[in-house]
């Protein structure tokens, strides 16, 4: 049975005005305690598009985040307080697709300043919800899967650094109109994580160009953009929903692709049970290891921000695969 992660009450308390839950840990969000202090206000729906907000803005912008660290996002349900103090926002940055109470939240609030981070790159299927993302396929090759439609395209393009970067051009250039007088800043912040996802991207080209195996096992299908960027096969054991539970068909089929792929480690996440991938790991005498779909930053997280969690899920991947 899925269990649902829903915002504590006690999570509540700390909201800024707009009733939303801010992101202590970062310095950026703090400074929406201050109130109306000429910033931007910017509602982000959770974590990397926190990131871009914050990166962006910089000092301009208040940001605060409706995703509280450690919720599991895909299963966020908002307070009435939260959907109608959405209004109040001058900027709103979502990614459609990842968040359905969001998304409808985010409809109804009318906010003039409203960007889908979906509309500012290429949304792709990659194979079935529940079966592999193969990163090697041919261009144009189709993807046919019994009840896939619009729901099934993949929305985390968060974890390709070039899809990532063309996101981050797109919310500097919606920055630049909502907030014209500093239009400046918005340009050079952006130049400036352009730059650092391209070197990301470089390390990963680099990192993993050369490894024994190309197939990766994981818990959530969350990595089908990065496997395509790289040349990877993700073998998902459920689907791009990390509660799913796997069918015994996917399981029987995992345990055959591991052995042909030579796989040597099930991968699971910081926000999600294990259980699955060390019951399946033990079964096929694997290791298991922490892939992190950087749905949000936690305590768990292996860095304090999105580059350092993705160098994090580079070194584990080389490790997994027998980088050379």
């Amino acid at each position: 049975m899925k269990v649902r992660r829903l915002i504590p009450t006690a999570a509540v308390a700390g909201a800024v005005a707009l009733g939303l839950t801010t992101l202590s840990a970062c310095s950026s969000s703090d400074a929406a305690e201050g109130g109306n202090d000429g910033k931007l206000d910017v509602v982000a729906s959770f974590y990397p598009m926190q990131f871009l907000a914050e990166e962006i803005g910089g000092s301009h912008v208040s940001v605060t985040t409706l995703t509280k660290p450690g919720t599991e996002p895909h299963d966020l349900e908002l307070s009435p307080r939260q959907t109608g103090g959405l209004s109040d926002a001058d900027y709103i940055l979502f990614l459609k697709g990842v968040q359905p109470a969001v998304d409808d939240a985010v409809e109804q609030a009318g906010v003039k300043n409203t960007v889908d981070a979906a509309k500012l790159t290429t949304l792709e299927h990659h194979g079935s919800e529940v079966g592999h993302d193969h990163g090697h396929e041919e261009e144009g090759e189709e993807h046919e899967h019994e009840g896939e439609e619009e729901a099934g395209l993949d929305p985390h393009i968060w974890l390709d650094p070039v899809k990532y970067a063309e996101v981050a051009e797109g919310v500097g250039k919606s920055l630049e109109k909502a907030d014209p007088d500093h239009a400046a800043d918005y340009r050079k912040n952006t130049d400036a994580l352009v730059t650092e996802l391209n070197a990301l991207n470089t390390a990963y080209e680099t990192g993993l160009k050369n490894v024994s195996t190309k197939t990766f096992i994981t818990t959530h299908s969350a990595f089908g953009y990065l496997a395509e960027r790289y040349g990877l096969t993700q073998e998902g054991i459920a689907g791009i929903d990390p509660e799913a539970e796997p069918s015994p068909a996917r399981i029987d089929e995992i345990h055959s692709v591991a052995e042909k792929s030579k796989a040597t480690t099930v991968f699971f996440e910081t926000l999600a049970s294990d259980k699955t991938a060390k019951t399946l790991a033990k079964d096929l005498g694997l290791k298991t290891g922490v892939l992190d779909p950087l749905e949000g930053i936690t305590d768990k997280s292996a860095g304090a921000d999105y580059i350092e969690v993705m160098k994090s899920n580079l070194t584990a991947l080389q490790k997994a695969l027998g980088a050379k």
